[in-house]
């Protein structure tokens, strides 16, 4: 399908107008951009890598892990090195943006204070560590005014967008039904499962003996906010950490920052009505390999009432496991009173295939993208919106987040969404909001 010649930034001034305010703090045009890169491993080294190519200056790097930091103060010579965020912003006030790429529970941590400064951010997935971090965050970028981003670089991508325009322009017809599932499995399971899954640790409890961190690892800086516990190797390095509901969310929040994107931007979705989830029972540190949770949403605008449900590791939607559709180890799949939609990061169909075989989509073009990063960067010096902002991307993570805290209550949640709770689970509370370490305050 080729795109009829529309402009990009009048396509996303349309898309994002429901969603988000434009930004107001523009770095101006032609400015090559001062950006401050926090956590420079990883997705860090991938997005500083990104941003430097696109031409803009790296000017500050900070890293709790001394190897990190030190490879990338080779790269980036001119740019001063810190172990803690804190003390850089503290100390260095000269920069127009920063790119967020910590461990996930110190997420909001690096990313408040810039929104506080009035800086631009781009915040890896999942944006922050649980609901209530997501709404301060949200509310902050709402009052900053700056260009926000969220990592969910396959929102840039062709194939997200062809699939938005076929839901949206009616190929299927109107959709009461998604299903989203992926095939990653990691996390608490037997060893039996573990080997069989991949999973890069086999861990079901915390460890009772501690070892002696790295010597390049701060690992009182690591561990930020979370509550104090020795040093081992089944915290770190990424991504063993990710699992451990002290550092990270698991699967729902990490792959569903990916995943459930795609039906959060093609059918309109923010903040559902009802949540519930199986695969338990909960265990108290560690996120589950498999899991699913299903979501109920009211009716948006022409859009009627729909359920989403998320499969992880072992677990499949029906349609899958009998057979009724490609054995895609993860997809999306639509399903609308006129067919069904799968799709994954690379490819879609549109099914039963004899019955759409001529089909031909004539509805409005999604103009391609610039990039993710480069999206961002933009909006930066333009003043102009980006696609994944911090309140599209806050509302994705805030729905993710509560897949977790129904599976880790057990209950079907009913949510309340402007007082960020759960009427009659007052157990959720402890899973929507978490307490910080001493020393450290989200404020």
């Amino acid at each position: 399908m080729k795109s009829r010649p529309a402009s990009r930034r009048h396509f996303l001034a349309t898309i994002l107008a429901a969603s988000a305010a434009p930004a107001v703090v523009r770095a101006g045009a032609g400015k090559k951009l001062d950006v401050v890169i926090i956590g420079c491993g990883g997705r860090g080294a991938g997005n500083m890598g990104e941003i430097a190519g696109a031409g803009e200056n790296i000017v500050a790097l900070c890293d709790v892990n001394q190897q990190n930091l030190a490879a990338a103060a080779r790269q980036f010579p001119g740019a001063k090195t810190f172990t803690d965020f804190r003390k850089l912003y503290d100390e260095f006030k000269s920069f127009d943006a920063v790119a967020v790429s910590t461990a996930e529970h110190t997420h909001a941590f690096a990313t408040l204070p810039a929104l506080q400064r009035k800086k631009h951010v781009y915040c890896e997935k999942p944006l922050t560590h649980n609901i209530w971090e997501c709404r301060k965050i949200r509310e902050a970028a709402k009052q900053a005014g700056v260009a926000t981003q969220m990592g969910t670089q396959i929102h840039a991508t062709s194939n997200y967008r062809r699939v938005v325009e076929l839901i949206q322009g009616g190929a299927i017809g109107p959709v009461t039904a998604c299903h989203v599932w992926v095939g990653r499995a990691w996390g608490l399971q037997s060893q039996e499962a573990a080997k069989r899954n991949g999973d890069i640790v086999y861990v079901t409890g915390r460890p009772t003996e501690a070892q002696t961190p790295p010597p390049f690892l701060d690992w009182d800086l690591f561990l930020g906010p979370a509550p104090e516990r020795p040093f081992h190797e089944v915290y770190f390095p990424g991504p063993k950490w990710y699992r451990w509901w002290d550092f990270g969310s698991g699967t729902m929040s990490d792959l569903g920052s990916h995943w459930n994107d795609l039906p959060f931007w093609a059918l309109k979705l923010d903040a559902p009505l009802t949540i519930e989830a199986s695969g338990g029972p909960a265990h108290a540190e560690l996120a589950p390999a498999t899991m699913s949770a299903t979501y109920a949403y009211g009716p948006r605008g022409d859009m009627p009432a729909c359920q989403l449900t998320w499969y992880q590791g072992e677990m499949r939607p029906a349609a899958w496991t009998d057979k009724k559709i490609p054995q895609w180890d993860s997809g999306a799949l639509f399903i609308g009173e006129k067919g069904m939609l799968l799709a994954d990061y690379d490819r879609y169909l549109l099914l039963p295939e004899e019955q759409f075989k001529d089909y031909q989509h004539a509805g409005p073009r999604i103009p391609e993208s610039p990039g993710h990063h480069k999206e961002w960067l933009e909006a930066c010096r333009s003043g102009g919106p980006t696609t994944c902002n911090f309140e599209y991307s806050g509302a994705l993570t805030e729905a993710n987040h509560l897949g977790n805290v129904a599976f880790r209550t057990g209950k079907k949640l009913v949510w309340d969404a402007a007082k960020m709770e759960c009427p009659g689970t007052p157990e959720a509370a402890r899973f929507i909001k978490r307490e910080y370490r001493k020393g450290w305050a989200l404020v």
